[in-house]
């Protein structure tokens, strides 16, 4: 399934896509265009983020592959839903978007092994980790300001439950900026794949249902400026869109 969570009319809903419709059983159907979108997830503890996750990404860079997974909490501050805003500080000098497959998680889990890794799995979502390049150095990485400032979470546009993406580990992702393609990739080139991160979160610490993991971004960021639109799409997954806009006063 692919659920959703929208506002309409004063009422916060979550609603199954069906024929290109929000159906929200026993109380209406609702056309896309006409609601606000929320992030599909709305109650977790956390979500940990991965610094660098892709072979390609960590050559763009030029930094060695990790040794262990680079870990970091993403803030709830950051969550805007799919058309949302994204709102761009003055005076920055190279801000870029991150396209990731966020994974659910779907029950209290501790110490799970990644063969089993699955059975911990809700579902999947796009998230879009917007990132200051600026407030990147190396005395404190992964940075809390370069990707903590309110609004460059945006996630969604669904929650897709797990039955509908049956490998992690082979979905195509892409980036269009004003509907230029700017980034390309597949999950297949993760350094950790979702059942080994999950692994390796779980031996120290206790996932809840709905705490997420962003699972990193492959080559092909550039800088994006006010007026920009994002559109991110991963393979069974959907289209997140949002367009950035300039801080005001």
């Amino acid at each position: 399934m692919k659920l959703a969570r929208f506002a309409i009319n004063g009422q916060i809903l979550q609603g199954i896509l069906e024929k290109g419709q929000l159906v929200v059983p026993f109380a209406g159907t609702y056309d896309p265009n006409e609601v606000t979108w929320l992030p599909p997830v709305a109650n977790f503890s956390k979500m940990i983020g991965l610094a660098l996750n892709y072979q390609d990404h960590a050559a763009e860079l030029n930094l060695q592959l990790p040794p262990h997974p680079i870990l970091f909490n993403k803030n709830p501050n950051t969550l805007i839903g799919h058309k949302g805003k994204v709102i761009a500080p003055r005076n920055i000098e190279y801000m870029h978007y991150e396209n990731e497959l966020v994974v659910v998680i779907g029950m209290k889990c501790r110490k799970v092994k990644a063969e089993h890794a699955e059975r911990a799995i809700l579902g999947y979502t796009i998230g879009n980790d917007v990132t200051i390049r600026d407030f990147v150095d190396n005395f404190y990485r992964p940075p809390v300001k370069a990707k903590g400032f309110d609004t460059f979470g945006p996630l969604g546009p669904y929650l897709v439950t797990i039955d509908e993406v049956p490998d992690s580990s082979n979905l195509n992702v892409k980036t269009y900026v004003n509907n230029e393609l700017r980034q390309q990739g597949n999950t297949k080139d993760f350094i950790y794949n979702v059942p080994q991160l999950i692994e390796y979160i779980t031996e120290f610490m206790t996932l809840e249902p709905g705490d997420m993991i962003w699972t990193g971004t492959p080559k092909g960021i550039s800088h994006v400026h006010p007026g920009d639109t994002m559109k991110l799409e991963i393979e069974n997954i959907g289209t997140l869109e949002n367009q950035i806009v300039e801080e005001k006063e």
